[in-house]
């Protein structure tokens, strides 16, 4: 089945050749509203604020943070699957949307809904729950096929031809093609929720946590199919996940978040080794240890996570940031908000002193964090 030729209605500016994503500025707000009636905005959550970044075609990039840091929506506004508040959004070079931020005097531009329609057989998603987004009345083959046939694909046969080679591509029984969701595990679940993305052959997809769901065991499966359907078909994946052991073996950079702000993206290789966002830092250290008998010291963050409706001044991290309070509390951390920087080779950082990260700078923190807790200890006795 041939796919239809993008629209080119809307001019895009110009972008990298190895361009596949780019986002410019993503904002999105959710209104708090109150009042008597519940009709007056009383304030905001700042889901995502202000992310830039693209994503080279053919790669996957690995989106990490803890839970409420804003990846799952960041990956819904991309799609569309939420309206963003204001940012930019270009797939291949088609502009998606370009909404100015209040305050900017320019027009709105947002790609149509045929449009959308064309360019969304490029644009897939795999979600977090596997049952939860397969509709429980439709059979297997109903669920892979829906999007060829909404796509113009009406011939039955060769429907249920497509829908066989996808399910044998995911590592499926072609049997299975009659049977309804709950019939299957959850890993075999994703299976189909993978093969349903790759029916459109999308040249981008989302993965929106989709092994975080199964079992330890069924994780390495899917990852594995994943990194296999990405070198077969040259797919570009957009992962989002919170276990950044995970992310490691399937992405070639790593973007970190935190409280809707992209603070980190590196490659994967210098993430790991070279983290320069003490946010990056701790979240490495809490990275459990394969071999049982390494005892690992992790720095553990003071504090809750702030309220994204009410984010802290300055640096979103500053209250709780171990580097900090190493460096004697500088006022430039509440007061002046760090811009997303180059601090390397193919690395950014949002930090004011992401030179001053070290591995004696990280070791001074976790033996403080474990001095903390032995007298914590110590103390409850």
């Amino acid at each position: 089945m041939t796919q239809p030729a993008h629209p080119s209605t809307l001019a895009a500016r110009p972008t990298a050749p190895d361009e596949l994503v780019r986002v410019d500025n993503l904002v999105k707000h959710f209104e708090i509203r109150g009042g008597l009636l519940g009709v007056s905005k009383v304030g905001a959550v700042k889901a995502v604020d202000g992310v830039s970044f693209s994503v080279k075609r053919g790669e996957a990039l690995g989106l990490v943070g803890e839970s409420g840091c804003g990846k799952t929506t960041l990956g819904k506004v991309i799609l569309r699957l939420l309206p963003a508040t204001s940012g930019r959004v270009e797939m291949d070079g088609q502009v998606l949307f370009d909404i100015p931020a209040k305050g900017e005097h320019r027009k709105s531009v947002e790609l149509g809904r045929e449009g959308m329609k064309k360019v969304r057989r490029d644009m897939q998603v795999v979600f977090q729950d596997p049952y939860a987004s397969l509709n429980p009345r439709m059979s297997v083959g109903e669920i892979v096929g829906e999007g060829p046939l909404v796509h113009g694909m009406t011939d039955k046969k060769e429907r249920e031809a497509l829908v066989r080679n996808m399910l044998s591509r995911v590592g499926l029984n072609q049997s299975h093609i009659h049977r309804y969701p709950h019939e299957f595990s959850g890993g075999q679940r994703q299976r189909v929720g993978i093969a349903r993305a790759l029916a459109l052959n999308p040249d981008f997809i989302v993965c929106d946590e989709p092994v975080s769901a199964l079992d330890v065991s069924i994780q390495s499966q899917v990852l594995n199919l994943l990194n296999e359907l990405q070198e077969e078909l040259g797919l570009t994946y957009l992962f989002i996940a919170h276990n950044l052991a995970v992310v490691e073996h399937i992405s070639d950079r790593v973007g970190v978040m935190y409280l809707g702000k992209l603070v980190e993206l590196a490659n994967v290789d210098d993430i790991y080794v070279r983290p320069k966002h003490p946010y990056t830092v701790a979240l490495l250290s809490a990275v459990p240890e394969p071999d049982p008998h390494v005892r690992k010291q992790r720095i553990i963050l003071k504090g809750d996570i702030p309220s994204p409706a009410n984010p802290p001044s300055g640096c979103r991290f500053h209250t709780r940031c171990w580097l900090r309070e190493q460096l004697g509390s500088p006022e430039r951390c509440a007061t002046e908000e760090p811009q997303l920087r180059v601090v390397g080779p193919g690395q950014q950082s949002a930090c004011h002193f992401s030179e001053d990260i070290s591995p004696a700078a990280t070791a001074a923190a976790i033996g403080g964090a474990a001095a903390a807790a032995a007298g914590a200890k110590a103390s409850a006795k």
